[in-house]
């Protein structure tokens, strides 16, 4: 099969389909909203999409344990951490692509090809606007004896977490990176429990003054109902992290091409589409992400969060602190 283009996939119309053939993806996305990226995907090509989907890690064990005889021709997954694990036990494949060289931004994909990120989540400093007057500037301020008491956090075991410490060691370098988890740990308002809502949450209810999450959880809130959080939004406001600095941390949402796919030109023209202006938009208008194209339209929601510094710090070179960054929250306790 003659492989697909983004170009080409763009100039489909309602005439028959170009293309042919199967797309077996594995994802750990749960988004309902995905559903249409899946078929506008199938309908402009004729491609089918088999999906297996799953926890995250589940699936990388899965596709190693699979090995050659794996049907999977794509891994769909977020955050950082699980792109660079896949990567180190073999299970993706480097991509020659002009279109996504020229779409996704250089620190936002692996600097083998063997990851792209398609779209961006903000980790965020959430503060309760009665209680905190000097809500943290940056991710380092979180550690000052200031805010001992106030923190509401998620554990060392989650993703978000485990990359934005190892953001922190390849910004600042280890001493400072430890001494901040120890800080945080000593800030703690209860013990790191639930999801990022439930950081929301622990504001709305008053278990803590001060939270980090990510930026689509409190888009979501202000889109739809969600429950314990949305009918008390306007209480939480937003800091923007290390404004001037290096820039809020922002985590993928990401996609690799599999080590062994049985149709790897259906897995190229997919990332491809998955970089395509439409596919872009909707990550923003159905999940309240942030493109990882340049220029893209926001959604209101998200657009109403305003305008930020993100950091631009290299994602594959943050990936490999992450060993570093495991180390540092045994060390320190932080559960």
């Amino acid at each position: 099969m003659t492989r697909l283009t983004l170009s080409a996939l763009l100039l489909a119309t309602a005439a028959p389909a170009f293309a042919e053939g199967e797309l077996n993806l594995y994802s750990s996305r749960h988004y309902d909203t995905d559903e249409r990226l899946y078929s506008d995907f199938e309908d402009m090509t004729g491609i089918t999409i088999n999906r297996i989907e799953g926890n995250a890690d589940e699936l990388v064990a899965r596709m190693e344990a699979e090995g050659r005889n794996s049907p999977a021709d794509i891994l769909l997954t977020v955050d950082t951490s699980r792109l660079e694990r896949a990567k180190d036990v073999g299970i993706l494949q480097a991509v020659d692509s002009d279109i996504l060289e020229d779409r996704i931004p250089a620190n936002l994909q692996d600097s083998d090809n063997q990851w792209f990120g398609f779209s961006q989540r903000a980790r965020v400093i959430f503060f309760d606007k009665a209680d905190v007057s000097n809500p943290p500037s940056s991710y380092l301020d979180l550690a000052d004896p200031a805010y001992e008491g106030m923190i509401c956090i998620r554990s060392s075991t989650n993703t978000y977490n485990q990359t934005l410490l190892a953001s922190i060691i390849e910004n600042h370098g280890e001493d400072v990176a430890r001494m901040w988890a120890e800080g945080v740990v000593a800030n703690m308002a209860r013990a790191p429990q639930g999801g990022d809502t439930d950081q929301l949450r622990g504001i709305v209810s008053g278990e803590c003054e001060i939270s980090v999450s990510n930026s689509y959880y409190f888009s979501r809130a202000i889109r739809k109902d969600i429950d314990g959080l949305s009918d008390s939004i306007d209480m939480v406001g937003l800091q923007w992290p290390s404004q001037g600095a290096e820039g809020a941390h922002m985590n993928l949402s990401g996609a690799g091409v599999a080590a062994n796919a049985p149709n790897r030109d259906n897995a190229v023209a997919f990332l491809e589409y998955l970089a395509s202006d439409q596919a872009q938009q909707y990550f923003s208008a159905g999940n309240d992400e942030y493109p990882a194209v340049e220029g893209v339209v926001l959604s209101e929601e998200v657009a109403s969060l305003g305008e930020f510094q993100a950091d631009d710090v290299d994602l594959s070179a943050v990936a490999k602190q992450l060993p570093l960054a495991l180390t540092i929250f045994n060390d320190v306790g932080w559960e």
